[in-house]
Parts: structure tokens; sequence; C-alpha cells
């Protein structure tokens, strides 16, 4: 982390291509410098010039009197890559490149003049940000050093964008709502350091209590997910992601050079992460407002309160558009409210209290609500009144909110409408803490933020429901595949698909293959009617261009006057067109049931990604399809289809059997882990799946597949549980017990076996009194990310009560890796019952020997001096020990290469 630390904690900064000239960057850096207050030392570097700014210039950057921390290259871009090996010659370990224009390959050239900096940047350990970066701005640090033409105030909120123009936007709206930052970075094409690294280092940032992320495009899927939701964990983050539409999307390619990913992956991948979108400047602007005044949401239900029947009705229609829930009033709330209120009062919420409501009765009815538990955020709204002046009212309000001891509870919101006079209204609110809106759209879109990533944050932190393991057998699918490949077969119809689908527990129509009309006829007799026929050709992929899928046919005749129409149409449209017969099939029945569609497609950002909707003819996957990442749980999966329903890509229908969610759910998991287990599938589509109640039955589908020879792992975003460290182990006592990476699901069983663990040897784990665990807590201790951490349980085989077999926890060790995949930290904890049996140098060996394939430097670990067995365990299988009695700990490091 070096090279992040010189760069968000710089002590010297050096400034090249500094100039005196006003319209040059080197110019407005220095500038923004020395109006900044920096307290380190600023060294320009000109030939041109003996002083910058009156600041003492350096005509080479050798001759600089120091290494400084920090490189602004404010020079042209053709100078850049030796302006860089310059640096990294005198030891600058990061600079911030400005200049745009090195993503272009010239002629004769096979890299661009950006990669070139970054192989010279490489060559001397050196970190870059940039290039077309406008710079960096600490406000605790009093450094600005970016070309911005306005500066940021202090405050707690981290902003790092891939645009500059969009930098000076947010600089300039936030100078005017007094909203600041804890760090402002622009990382223009992000050649290196980039968002992942940001992330993993502002939520261990005091200063930082939420990041905001501007998009372009993801470089790497797999450490950006990762470091994404770690960091969510700890600190809000939200995403506004260009680039919503195609034409988008090609414009932000040409923007950063980043691979163009589908827009709905995007934001399943932000939902994954426990982030919060917003789709542009506007929503961005109200939710960096809402963040820097809100307390964490407890509930979903908005009260709206409000002088004006009209703004009131537009905002609850702008809640019930985003799927908002509007609070009820009790009848208890209803009768004090009527007591102070006209009794043509709405009666209801919203809380209508009258046009001609005056201060007195703004504040009555105010504190009626704040008093109640009807609500969990109140929408204070307010047109323009003689009797209630804005700013008189404003005042008296914020009193009334700074001043009652159940404000805190709350999240309140004000939408004060007008211009001029209200917008001076508005700024009262917000510098007393409470955010301000000038619509009562823009208000119910910043509540909905919170409410959206409340929801999100439960997904992440929410405990999945297994049904247990698949029927799958992903050798023989292998076996299956790697014949076809070996045939030259890339493109599979339903019956070749139908061997791997059933191997995973799918259900399939039967389906049986006839080589001409007469044999189609026959297969009809024998299976009953209704059937359908379908062309079997490697050379047509879409066998509706030729009518190819003939359905309903009830009688021999008609089977076999299709069958010889599909034939006599494929001679006249392609006659040159291999044909391997005709498949049959008994027609499913369809009453009652729903059709539904889904498909697997390579995501150019994200990999292998799972889209749902609506079987139909025309079907976009760009915009009639939820979207997921593998690896998919149940819990996972119900949030695909709950989202799926919501957003109306499937629509719950009154059938005799409606969908059954949980049945869906459990298809959606084996799709996952079929596309986890199998490389070799590129892309499969079930077009349709026949969803009638419980049964989930696969009409037709198609698969295309190829070639796969590498880590299958590496080819998805999120990494899926590594079911090959599994390993059973057999203790001193004689019994076997399994060694297993942990998973979600694990969280009651890691309840259970921490009520087993004794307060002394917990106390020696956590360096405290932990108390009882709470689900946030065993949450952060069974959903772990294995990109960057493992955690391995101990189980073994126990009977309940009920005569059922079941598993136990008895042990675990874990290890947390540092983002440079240098160091991990371990832990162990054994049932205080258990020891004595051999289980802890089990763990001990098991995690020394990921640590050692995982390719770490060292293992560092810390217990308490009374911790002897762990001493001298660690010491028996080579440790060095450190024993500070001083501070009460024993410091443990183990040399891995």
């Amino acid at each position: 982390m070096e090279g992040l630390d010189k760069l968000l904690k710089p002590k010297s900064i050096t400034v090249i291509g500094a100039s005196d000239n006003p319209s040059r960057a080197g110019n407005v850096v220095i500038r923004n410098l020395l109006a900044g207050s920096f307290h380190g030392p600023i060294m320009p570097v000109t030939p041109k010039y003996d002083a910058v700014a009156g600041v003492l210039a350096y005509p080479t950057i050798d001759s600089l009197p120091r290494v400084p921390d920090l490189a602004i290259v404010c020079t042209n871009a053709h100078r850049n890559v030796d302006v860089i090996r310059q640096l990294g010659e005198k030891g600058v370990k990061v600079a911030i490149v400005l200049a745009a224009g090195m993503n272009t390959v010239f002629p004769g050239q096979n890299e661009t003049e950006e990669d070139r900096m970054f192989t010279t940047a490489r060559q001397y350990g050196m970190r870059l940000v940039g290039p077309n970066s406008m710079g960096l701005i600490l406000p605790w640090l009093n450094l600005n050093a970016s070309f911005s033409p306005v500066a940021a105030n202090q405050g707690n909120i981290a902003f790092i964008s891939q645009s500059a123009a969009v930098c000076t936007t947010i600089l300039d709206w936030a100078k005017n709502k007094s909203i600041g930052f804890s760090t402002f970075l622009s990382l223009g094409d992000a050649c290196d350091i980039n968002f992942a690294e940001l992330l993993d280092y502002l939520c261990r940032d005091s200063k930082t209590e939420a990041i905001l992320l501007y998009v372009d495009s993801i470089k790497d899927a797999r450490r950006f997910m990762s470091a994404a939701r770690a960091a969510a964990r700890n600190r809000r983050i939200l995403v506004l992601k260009s680039g919503r539409t195609r034409a988008g999307s090609a414009a932000a390619y040409l923007h950063t050079g980043g691979e163009i990913g589908l827009d709905g992956v995007y934001d399943a991948a932000i939902r994954r992460a426990g982030m919060l979108r917003v789709h542009n400047t506007h929503e961005l602007f109200a939710a960096v407002e809402t963040l820097a005044h809100s307390v964490p949401l407890r509930g979903e239900r908005l009260a709206i309160l409000t002088n004006g029947g009209g703004p009131a009705v537009m905002a609850v229609d702008a809640l019930a558009d985003r799927g908002g829930k509007l609070a009820q009033l009790s009848p208890e709330t209803v009768e004090k409210l009527s007591e102070v209120l006209p009794a043509c009062w709405s009666h209801a919420n919203p809380i209508d209290i009258i046009g001609d409501a005056g201060i007195n009765r703004y504040e009555k009815a105010i504190r009626i609500l704040l008093d109640s538990d009807d609500f969990d955020a109140l929408l204070i709204m307010h047109s323009p009144s003689a009797i209630a002046p804005g700013n008189e009212t404003a005042r008296r309000l914020v009193h009334v909110l700074q001043s009652h001891p159940r404000t805190k509870r709350f999240n309140i919101l004000s939408n004060w409408a007008g211009e001029n006079e209200a917008a001076l209204s508005r700024q009262i609110f917000t510098e007393a803490g409470f955010p301000a809106y000038r619509t009562p759209e823009s208000a119910v879109s910043a509540f909905m933020h919170l409410v959206e990533y409340r929801r999100n944050q439960k997904q992440l932190m929410e405990t999945p429901v297994s049904y247990g393991e698949t029927a799958a057998n992903p050798r023989h699918v292998h076996d299956v595949l790697n014949h076809l490949l070996a045939q030259g077969t890339s493109h599979l119809e339903t019956h070749e698909v139908r061997p791997v689908l059933e191997s995973y527990g799918f259900s399939t129509l039967p389906t049986w293959i006839a080589t001409d009309p007469a044999e189609a006829a026959h297969i009809a007799e024998q299976i009953g009617y209704p059937v359908a026929v379908k062309l079997r050709s490697p050379d047509i992929r879409h066998k509706s261009e030729i009518h190819g899928v003939m359905l309903h046919l009830r009688t021999a005749a008609e089977v076999a006057n299709s069958a010889q129409a599909i034939l006599d149409r494929v001679t006249l449209n392609y006659p040159n067109a291999r044909i391997d017969g005709l498949l049959v099939q008994r027609m499913a029945n369809r009453s009652g049931a729903q059709e539904l569609r889904i498909s697997v497609h390579h995501d150019a950002v994200f990999g292998p990604v799972i889209f749902m909707g609506e079987d139909a003819a025309e079907w976009d996957i760009h915009k009639d399809a939820a979207v997921a990442l593998p690896p998919l749980n149940m819990a996972l999966a119900r949030y695909m289809v709950i989202n799926a329903i919501k957003t109306g890509k499937i629509k719950q229908r009154s059938f005799p059997e409606r969908i059954d969610i949980p049945a869906l759910c459990r298809l959606l998991v084996k799709i996952s882990q079929l596309i986890i287990d199998c490389p070799e599938i590129e892309s499969f589509d079930i077009h349709p799946l026949l969803a009638a109640g419980e049964e989930m039955t696969v009409i037709d589908v198609s698969m295309s597949i190829k070639p796969f020879d590498g880590d299958k792992q590496t080819r998805l975003a999120i990494r899926p549980y590594p079911k090959e460290h599994e390993q059973q182990v057999t203790l001193k006592d004689g019994s076997e017990i399994l060694l297993r990476p942990i998973l979600p699901e694990d969280e009651p069983k890691h309840k259970a076996f921490i009520s087993k663990v004794s307060v002394d040897d917990l106390y020696r784990r956590f360096f405290s009194d932990v108390g009882e665990f709470n689900h946030e807590a065993l949450a952060n201790l069974t959903q772990i990310d294995y990109d960057r951490e493992m955690a391995f349980v101990a189980t073994r085989q126990i009977t309940r009560l009920d005569g059922q077999q079941d598993e136990e926890i008895i042990g675990v060790t874990r290890a947390l890796s540092d983002p440079e995949n240098e160091e991990a930290e371990f832990a162990i904890l054994v049932r205080s019952d258990l020891k004595g049996v051999g289980l802890g140098r089990i763990l001990m060996t098991k995690i020394i020997d990921y640590s050692r394939q995982r390719g770490l430097e060292r293992l560092t670990g810390m217990t308490m001096p009374s911790n002897r067995g762990m001493i001298m365990l660690a010491q028996k299988v080579g440790f060095s020990i450190d024993i500070q009695m001083e501070d009460g700990i024993v410091e443990m490091m183990l040399p891995l290469k």
C-alpha cells in the first residue's frame, strides 16, 4: 500500500511542467496548491522559469533536493513516458498524469503511449493515476493538486471519478450546498490505480463515511466486486454509472477504453455488492445531500406533512412509481392531530394541514408525529404562503427538530417549493443538517435512494437458505461436452443438451429423433398426440427462419405432411444445409402454466451472467430480463425472482397455480452450479421454461460450447465456493471430521458453535468480552469473499432429536489477506470441550497449506501470553514468537516463501 499512502497522505509534492502561463495546467495546479495552504514542500520542475508563482523552480527532475512523495505530471502526452522514467530513477513512488490522448495506437506501433508509460512505471515500482486525470484534492490535508477551478470543503464523503468534467460539476454544486469531502480524486483512464484499490483504502479511512463513484467502465470485475463487497459492509457507497444505453456504452468506451458491458449487468453487480446506483447527476446530487445529512434508515415507511395538497399528491405518485411505501397513521395519531388541525384536514397520510396553516400549526403537527412510531422518515413540504413565511417557518421548524428528543430516530427530509426566498429556506435546513430539496420528486427520489440502499445492504447481509446438494454429475457433463467438441460441434439443440440438463436434475420433455416423415408419424403414434415436430440442422441456427417448428399436430397425416413441408422449405431456402433428421416431442400441457425464458450469456466485463424474463418472440435482454451474477444460492435467487416480478420482467399471473418461487429459485441455483462447473458452456438459452406450480419443465433449449483451458473460476466476477479445499480428516480419538470452507448458510451452526466456546477462550480470540453475537456479526464471519479471505470449519455428523442426520461445527480457522496478497492474518478457535484431540494442529496445518497455495509471503497472528496452547502450537510449526508483556500480546509470524 506504499503507493496509495504516498498518494493520499503526501508530505511533499513536485509539479512536472509547472508554468507561469495562466492558461497552462502546470500553472493552475501550482496556484491551487498554494491557495490550499499545503503544509509540505512544493517543488515546481521546469527549465523555462527560475520560479513559478513565487516558488523556486528546478530545471530537471534529477535536480530536485529531495525525493517527493507525489508527482503531478502536467507535461504534453508525448513527453510523459520519459518523464515517468526520470521520476522512477529519482525514486518517486506515485504520479498523477493529467494529459489526455495517450491511448491511441500510432501507425507502426503495437502499443499505446499509455501502455509504454505503464510498463516504464512498473519497472521502478511506481504507481500511476490517470492519464486524463483532473488531479487530487485532500481537504483535510489542505491539498488541492488539481486544475479544478473550484476547491473542496472538508467533509466525510470520498468522491472517485473517471470523468474530469463530472468532478468539476460535483465540486461546483457541493460548494453551493456546503457539502465537503474527505478525498476527491479524478482517475481519468485508470491505467493503474483503480476503483478496487481505492475502495480497500478508503473503507479504512477514519475521515471517510461515504464513498461516491463515477464509473465509465470496469477493467477487472473480479477485483472490483471483491473490494466493493468488503467496503460496502463498512461504508455507504453510491455509484453513478454512465453508458446506460448502447450508444452511451460506446461513448464510454471511447472515453476510457474500457470494455463495454451490458448496463443491466452493471446494475446487478452494484446491487450484489451492497452499493446503491443512481442514474444521473440530478439523482447523484440528491443522493449526496441525503448521505451528507442522513442517519441509517430504520424502515421504509414515509410520512408526508404539507400545506398544499397538489405537491403532496405529486410526492405520492413519485413514491408509488419507485416502489416506495406510504406510512399508515395509527388511530391515536389521527386523534391527536385532529385536536390541533382544522376539521377538514386529510385525516390520513399525506397529512395536509391546509393552505392557511401558520407556523404554530406546522409545529404542533410535527411534535405529534415525532412522538409517534407510525413512520420511519418524514418529508416536510411547504408551498409559498403569506401566513407561514418560508424562511421564518424553516427556522422555527429546524428549532423544533433540533430540540425534540426523538428526532434522531427518523430520517427528516424537506421540500420548500419555489426559488429566491425558498432557496434561502432550503439553505437553513441544509446548514442545520437536514437535507432540503427543490421539488417533491427530488425529495422522494432521495428517500428512495435510502430505501434501495437499505435493501441492497439487507441482501448483502442476509443468511441464505440451502436446499441441499444438487444431483449434479459434472464429470459426466464434461465427457459429453468434450465428445461433442471433438466432433466439431459447437452449437447444441434440445436433444443434445438434454443429457447435460438431466445430469443436474432438470426436468425435460422426452425427445425422439426421426430420419424421415414416415418415421416421425410412426413415433407420434407410439407416444400419443398432440406432438411437435422440429428440424435438426447444424447449419440453420434459427429454425423460425423456415418455419422449422410445427406444433399441436394431432394425427399421423398431420405429422407426416408437416415434416415433409419442413424438409421442402429447407431444400428451397437452404439447399446446401445439412439435415440431421427431425425431432418429435409430445406437446407439454401448457394449461395453467407460465412460459419463462432463462438465458446465460458471457458479458465482456463480468463474465457469465444469468438473465430471466417471460418467453416472447421478441426478447431483448437489455430491457426484458432480470439479471444476476453467479454463484447463486437460494437467497440470491429469490432476490432475482422478486426483482423480476417487481419490475414487470415476470408477471405473476392468476393461473390456477401461480409460479412457485422456491421451485424457480432451485432451478436458478442449478443453472448457476452448471455454469460454475462447466466452463466449456459459453451460453445457453431455455426458451421456454414451463412453470406450473412446483413443476419446472424445460421445453426447448439451445447451447453454445467451446474448448476451455485454464482456471475455470477466473472467468467469474465473484469467486464461488471452492469445493476443491474439502478434506476428510481423522482425529486422535478415531472420529472422522470434514474440513471445508465456510458457507453463508453456516450462520446458525456457527452461532451454536460459539455458544460452546468458553468466555475465556472467546476473550483470547477476540481480545474483548464479545457477549452474544448478533446477525450482523455472524454474517461477517460466515459470508466471506473467497477471493480475499478464507475460513475453514471442522464439522462432524450428529443425530438430531428427531432422528435426522445433521452437521455441527467444532472448530474454525480463518486467514484474511491484504489487498496485495502478500500477508494474511490467521486465527483459530476450537470448541472448548474438544481440546486435546489434535484439532488445533489440524486447523493450523490446513490454513498454512492454503496460504502457501495462495502464494502469500507470510502468515501472522496475535494472541495473549496466557494462551499457552496456541503459543506452543505456533512454535512447533515454525512461527517466530514475539512476547510483548507490557502490551499483553504475543505476535506470531511464519514466512511462507
